[in-house]
């Protein structure tokens, strides 16, 4: 009964499509610009934040940071000639972390500059030079293409040893397998024993592992001066999975940081601890606003495209009240009328949102540089779910007016 009654509502409604072709197409126009609309700003929103996010992975997942300055110092002034006045990391500060903290999954430290390195004729200008210790990769994601990670001894012995990233790698051994070569930073040579994986261009200006440059953090020392009004390092530990909002480690870290260097109840922290999340969170923040505008400039498309649907239904009841009152008269109850219509609203709001996607599925083959557009299964819901929407509330009271008409009164305006 069900699959039936399904049946000829399509009928119905395919019927109403051939009949007014022009007046159909013209009056789906709105509903198939709103969907546009909206699930474009969502689709570019999406691509657009994820491109961001994944741009900032070089700031680690749950991982806090030891920094004189911190990422945000609410909506106040920000002090930055206080912050510049605070003492940088030391490696001893981060010797006494690793040795007490408990709540951390890992702890390093790192020192990051612009180098250029060369090996015979070749070479590659600002090279993104990092010095790393043994425990990088509990805290951070150090994927490896070919070759090996830093082994414990070559850390400790601070060996001249290297990982290297692909442009890095193709600039200085074009056509050759980098993994044993050497190559000089400031004249010191340097053996390759990995090479990191391609990650491609990221949206913004930031860090990529494509053109990282990777050393014990003693050899980083023996080539640039690490410290106090030298190159300062940075501490950063990693959170563990249970801790909700780092708040364990977060507290531990503030307690060991101000004994060891000797701060009194009274005064105030001289460093500050940076998530990582609280970028991501900020960008997150941003995008939420601009969905919000999305919403919108969308609605208002969706709305004039659902006037259109209801135009039309309420012609289509019109033209066909002799049909519906020979229906009821042979017995077609007022759920039958009403599902036919209903349904007859919804295929015709479905085939504008359809069409809606179709477009926005198309955009995202348009070249935008580094950003890739992608239409994800959400969206597609979500487009869906507001063209059926939209046809059930703009059908629903022309449905009910056919479904409620006297038979007697239909059929005698034939």
């Amino acid at each position: 009964m069900i699959l039936r009654l399904l049946w000829e509502s399509f009928r119905f409604a395919m019927q109403a499509l051939k009949s007014n072709l022009t007046r159909t197409i013209l009056s789906l126009l709105g509903v198939t610009v709103g969907i546009f609309a909206i699930i474009a700003v969502f689709t570019l929103v999406d691509s657009l934040e994820r491109n961001i996010k994944d741009s900032l992975t070089f700031l680690g997942s749950n991982v806090i940071r030891v920094d004189r300055f911190p990422f945000s110092s609410g909506p106040q002034e920000y002090p930055w000639w206080r912050y510049f006045r605070r003492p940088p990391g030391t490696y001893s500060e981060f010797t006494f972390l690793e040795d007490r903290l408990s709540s951390a999954a890992g702890v390093t430290i790192f020192a990051n500059t612009r180098t250029t390195v060369k090996a015979g004729s070749n070479a590659y200008e600002m090279a993104n030079l990092d010095g790393v210790v043994y425990n990088h990769t509990k805290v951070y994601d150090i994927p490896i293409q070919e070759g090996r990670f830093f082994t414990e001894m070559e850390i400790k012995a601070s060996r001249n040893v290297a990982i290297i990233g692909v442009k890095i790698a193709n600039a200085l051994f074009p056509a050759q397998p980098p993994v044993g070569k050497e190559f000089k930073i400031k004249g010191l040579k340097f053996t390759v024993i990995g090479v990191l994986e391609e990650e491609g261009e990221g949206l913004f200006d930031t860090p990529s592992k494509d053109e990282a440059l990777m050393v014990p953090y003693g050899a980083f020392n023996k080539l640039f001066y690490v410290g106090k009004n030298g190159i300062e390092p940075t501490i950063a530990a990693k959170g563990r999975d249970d801790d909700q909002g780092l708040v364990a480690l977060e507290n531990e870290m503030t307690g060991l940081l101000r004994a060891k260097r000797g701060l009194k109840p009274t005064e105030e922290n001289n460093f500050a601890l940076n998530k990582s999340e609280f970028i991501q969170d900020a960008v997150g923040s941003i995008f939420t606003v601009i969905s919000l505008a999305g919403w919108v400039i969308g609605g208002f498309s969706i709305l004039i495209g659902g006037f259109g649907i209801a135009n039309i239904m309420f012609v289509s009841v019109k033209e066909r009240t002799g049909i519906i009152g020979i229906q009821k008269s042979l017995g077609a109850k007022n759920y039958f009328i009403l599902t036919q219509f209903l349904f007859e609203a919804t295929f015709l709001s479905l085939i504008g949102g359809f069409a809606g996607l179709l477009i926005v599925f198309g955009a995202t083959f348009i070249s935008l540089g580094n950003l890739e557009i992608i239409l994800s299964f959400k969206n597609i819901l979500l487009g869906i779910g507001l063209s059926s929407a939209i046809g059930i509330a703009s059908g629903i009271i022309p449905a009910s007016m056919a479904a409620k008409m006297d038979p007697v009164e239909a059929i005698r305006t034939t």
